[in-house]
């Protein structure tokens, strides 16, 4: 079952099929550009779920980096709490300095994990939407290329005939030519016996004799 994107493709190779050479050209077609802009707006619409994914992460990078950034704020926060509610005794303060240092890092170490895996996802996505938007113009290209040389094969059979269809003709006036010098050569000839055989003489008299 083909996908959306690769029936856009395959309509957009039909119609350059369906389209005639410019005057005078072998290679360049004339397309109807209303024609031609909606199905290449078909084509836009049938983008990828994984790349509007991937775009929607890019424009939303700052908003994920922001919301990291408030969960470490929120966890350093808490382990201040922390410290200010515990009791002030050098043995607890200690140990609470202790725990909120390790809260502390283990939030920055979150936010970071978090920044890393967000930019990690990005580019994964983004390579993934190169790679796929490469494939579809490799075969939008190759469906163009065949269309060219299949256009450029059939014109070049339609001159083949043509020429193969002038020589036809050019030997056939050759011949009536040679059949009209045949003719007129015997007619001549005809006239000339008629005038060979003498001069019939006529007398013309009176009334009264």
């Amino acid at each position: 079952m083909t996908s959306k994107i690769e029936d856009t493709i395959n309509q957009i190779a039909e119609y350059i099929e369906t389209c005639k050479y410019l005057p005078f050209s072998n290679n360049m077609i004339k397309v109807d550009r209303d024609v031609m802009e909606g199905l290449l707006d078909e084509l836009r619409k049938a983008t990828p779920d994984e790349i509007k994914r991937y775009q929607k992460i890019i424009s939303n990078k700052e908003a994920i980096m922001a919301d990291a950034e408030q969960k470490a704020k929120n966890l350093v926060d808490k382990a201040n709490q922390f410290i200010n509610s515990s009791v002030n005794d050098h043995e607890i303060v200690q140990q609470a300095y202790v725990q909120a240092g390790d809260i502390i890092q283990d939030a920055t170490d979150k936010a970071q994990d978090i920044l890393d895996q967000a930019t990690i996802d990005a580019n994964n996505i983004r390579l993934s939407a190169i790679d796929y938007t490469d494939d579809s113009l490799a075969n939008v290209e190759g469906i163009l290329s065949t269309a060219i040389e299949t256009a450029q094969a059939r014109n070049d059979a339609l001159i083949t005939n043509l020429q193969q269809y002038l020589q036809k003709i050019s030997a056939d006036r050759a011949e009536l030519r040679a059949d009209q010098e045949e003719v007129t050569g015997d007619t001549d000839r005809s006239g000339q016996g008629a005038g060979d055989g003498g001069s019939i003489d006529v007398m013309v008299g009176s009334g009264n004799d």
